[in-house]
Order: structure tokens, then C-alpha cells, then sequence
């Protein structure tokens, strides 16, 4: 039987009607746990990829862990730019698709892509054109210096594929379409882990084997996601025939993607701050501090996961006009989080030292991490509040106060703590504490801000 244009645009519709429907009528804690899982498999696969990283790369030496948690400060930048135009992209996707509108939907897509890969690549030409300064300025200490430049060197070379990568991803997410986001991470991420061993030891690379095991994989997740949106899975498309000069498009997308820069790139400038304020306490502070926070993530990854499974439903459902469904989410999403992070935290707790003792086991870099990975487990419970709330705002286009909460919770209130608390008398104790006070200080702030728009909230239409 053959199969007409007609055809085709029907069975098209009748696909965007079933997920319109899908995305409004679903009971929303199922809807948010369908959406989520996916993603939170995807970070929970990123984050043991980044200790897995971590761990091989120890093995060389001290100086070389302490070199990861120096480029991460790279690829926090990138991430910054990526999710920037992801996330702006994907929320005013989410809420054009809600108001059927598909056709400027895919405008969005395009624009979003082009300027992501865009950057990346203004960052590749930068950054390898000025690599010993930058590693200076993320922390690096003399001993780092040689490790970090071999490692960057090759997370700045996939610099354009981790930034449009950002965007493919955060775009299916948006769409509803987490699953297919999970495909293309999880391959990277798995990728990752299996070619650390092979290139660094096997092929003795060193960490540059690290670095170029990073690259590769993620031009392979690249091109998995790319083929979701060039393979006709997704309801908005990328193509150079949706570019225009309208400058709108670029304005909603940086306005709404806003905070997610504020995000990552206070992340990034945190790290720098961090490193930078243990440097005087030797390698072995810096490098346990870089083990406790990949180990937090791993944490964090679960709350931020089930988080992201909220976004498409809140953005969705808001342009759909069914606000009580966003609401719903909201507080589903906030409860969900908090037990499911205490649970993890718990356990991690009670393994600090283990934990620690996998990367490196001298003495000082395990009491130092072991005590620092205790006090975030206790404090990292009051993070789901700050997420939360940003993510509410940020899915339906409230850029103002989720920007706010993110520059709160990513590092307006660590940076200014961890410069302080170390000077004050606290010492190491001081860099240890930074980051589980600003947790609570961004979820005492969030929590009135968010219960207050839900008052303003009108009745379903």
C-alpha cells in the first residue's frame, strides 16, 4: 500500500494530538516519574562517568586528580553556554508546543543549536589559544599545571559538540521525550567509562588518554541526539531553512536560558574559587574537595534528574493554561526529591571514608573528604527547594526570579563563604562548610518566593 503526503501529515498530527494529551491529561506524579527516570538514569550515568574519570585518573598521581577537578571548571563553562540556549530553547519549546504551535517551535530548536555549536567553538579557539592562563585561573598550582593543559586541551577540542549536545538534550527533555535524551547521554557516558582504563593504561596515554576518551565520546552522544531530530522522532525540527533574522527568537531564548548561565557559570566560578582557596593548603585539599563534589553529585543527580522530569510537565501545562497541574508538580516534585536524596545521602554518609578511599587513600586527602562529603550529605537535604523553585520559574518563562534563585543557590552565597569562612579561623573546616551553608541559605530564601506565585495562580482554563 503506498503511502501519500496526505498520509503523512495525518499520522503526524494524530502523534502531536496523542502527545498533547499525554503531556495535559496524565496524572501528574506519574507523568513526572515517566519523564524523570529517564533523566535520572542520564545523570546518575554522567556523575559515576565524572567519579569513574576521576578515579582512573588518580591512579597516575596526586597532581593528576587534582587536574580534574581543575578542568572542571572547563566543562562547567561549557555546560554554562550549552544549558543557557538548552534550557532557553527548550522552555519556550515546551510552551509552544502546548499552544500548538510547532512551526515556531522548530525555530527555537534551529536558533538554539546554531548559537550553542557557535559558542563552543568561540571557546575552542580561546581557550586552547590561552590554555596556561586559563589553567592558572581555574586553580591550577604549578605541580597541576603540566596534567591540567594535557587534559583540557582535549575537553576544549569537543568544546562545539558538549555545548549543541546541551541543547539536543535539553530539547527532547522539553518535549516530553526524555527516553530518547537518555539514549544519546547514557551511550556517551558508558563510552566514557570503558575507553578511561584503555587509553590511559592499556595504550599509556596517561591522562591525556582520559582527556581524549572524554572526546570521543561525547562526538558519539552528539551525533545519537542529532539523529533523533534529523531522523524525524521529535515534534520540533533542526534545520537551516527555520534560521531567520529574527532576533526575537534569540532574545526569548537567552532571556529564558538566563539562569541556567547564571548556573553553571557561578558553578564554574566557584570551582575557580574553591581551588583557588585551598591551594595554600596543599594538592591534597584540592583534589579531596574534587572527590567530594562528584561524590554530592551523584546525590544531587537523583533530585536534579526527578526536577528535569518537572520542567516539560510545568512548561507544558502552563502554556496549555492548566495552571493547577503545574502547581501539583511543584510540590509532587519538591517532596518526591527530598526523600529520595535522603535515602541516597544516608548511605553515603555512613561510606564517607570508603568513598573517599577509592580515589586516593593517603591520610589527609581521606579526613579531609570523608569529613566534607558528611557535612554536604546533612546539608545537601535542603537543595530540592532552590532547584525546585528554579526550575519552576525558569518552564514558564519567569527568567527574573529564576534568576535570582539560581545566582542564590549555584554560588552568590558560597563564593562570598568560602572566601570568608577560611580567613576567619575555620581553616580547611571553612572550605568545608561554604557549600552545605549555602544550601540552606538559597532553600530559606526560595520557599516563601515559590509559595507566594502559587497564590497568584489563576483557575484552569
Amino acid at each position: 500500500m503506498k503511502i501519500t503526503p496526505a498520509d503523512t501529515r495525518a499520522n503526524t498530527k494524530d502523534s502531536r494530538e496523542a502527545q498533547f494529551r499525554r503531556m495535559t491529561e496524565t496524572p501528574v506524579p506519574r507523568l513526572i516519574i515517566t519523564l524523570g527516570i529517564p533523566t535520572t538514569v542520564s545523570m546518575l550515568i554522567t556523575n559515576l562517568y565524572n567519579m569513574a574519570d576521576s578515579y582512573f585518573v588518580s591512579k597516575i598521581a596526586l597532581s593528576a586528580g587534582g587536574a580534574t577537578s581543575v578542568v572542571f571548571g572547563i566543562m562547567a563553562i561549557l555546560q554554562a553556554f550549552g544549558f543557557m540556549f538548552g534550557h532557553g530553547a527548550g522552555s519556550n519549546i515546551s510552551r509552544l508546543l502546548g499552544g500548538r504551535q510547532v512551526e515556531r517551535a522548530s525555530r527555537y530548536a534551529s536558533a538554539g543549536f546554531a548559537w550553542a555549536a557557535g559558542c563552543g567553538t568561540l571557546i575552542l579557539i580561546l581557550g586552547l589559544s590561552f590554555i596556561d592562563p586559563l589553567m592558572r585561573l581555574l586553580g591550577s598550582t604549578d605541580t597541576i599545571l603540566p596534567y591540567a593543559r594535557d587534559y583540557g586541551r582535549f575537553i576544549l577540542l569537543a568544546a562545539p559538540f558538549m555545548t549543541a549536545s546541551c541543547v539536543l538534550n535539553n530539547i527532547l527533555r522539553y518535549e516530553g521525550k526524555a527516553a530518547l535524551a537518555m539514549i544519546g547521554l547514557t551511550s556517551g557516558g558508558l563510552l566514557n567509562i570503558a575507553l578511561d582504563p584503555l587509553f590511559i593504561f592499556a595504550f599509556r596515554m596517561g591522562i591525556s588518554g582520559a582527556g581524549l576518551a572524554t572526546a570521543l565520546s561525547q562526538l558519539i552522544s552528539f551525533s545519537i541526539l542529532l539523529s533523533m531530530f534529523l531522523s524525524g522522532k521529535t515534534q520540533s525540527r533542526i534545520s537551516p531553512k527555520y534560521l531567520s533574522r529574527d532576533w526575537t527568537v534569540v532574545r526569548d531564548i537567552v532571556l529564558t536560558g538566563l539562569p541556567s548561565l547564571a548556573r553553571q557559570g557561578l558553578s564554574s566560578v566557584s570551582t575557580m574559587v574553591l581551588n583557588t582557596t585551598a591551594k595554600p593548603f596543599g594538592d591534597a585539599v584540592i583534589a579531596a574537595m574534587g572527590y567530594v563534589g562528584r561524590s554530592s553529585n551523584l546525590i544531587f543527580s537523583v533530585g536534579l534528574g526527578i526536577g528535569q522530569g518537572f520542567q516539560p510537565v510545568s512548561g507544558f501545562n502552563y502554556g496549555a493554561k492548566k495552571y493547577s497541574r503545574v502547581r501539583r508538580g511543584a510540590v509532587f516534585t519538591l517532596v518526591f526529591g527530598v526523600c529520595f536524596m535522603g535515602v541516597l545521602s544516608t548511605a553515603v554518609f555512613a561510606l564517607a571514608p570508603q568513598i573517599i578511599a577509592l580515589f586516593r587513600t593517603e591520610e589527609e586527602v581521606v579526613r579531609v573528604g570523608a569529613e566534607a562529603l558528611r557535612i554536604a550529605c546533612v546539608f545537601i537535604l535542603f537543595l530540592p527547594v532552590s532547584v525546585v523553585a528554579s526550575m519552576l520559574f525558569q518552564s514558564i518563562g519567569k527568567s527574573g526570579r529564576a534568576l535570582f534563585i539560581s545566582c542564590l543557590q549555584s554560588g552568590g552565597v558560597f563564593i562570598p563563604l568560602c572566601l570568608i569562612l577560611p580567613r576567619a579561623g575555620l581553616g580547611v573546616r571553612g572550605i568545608e562548610l561554604a557549600q552545605p551553608l549555602a544550601y540552606l541559605a538559597a532553600a530559606l530564601v526560595s520557599l516563601p518566593i515559590m509559595l507566594a506565585f502559587f497564590r497568584t495562580l489563576p483557575e484552569d482554563e
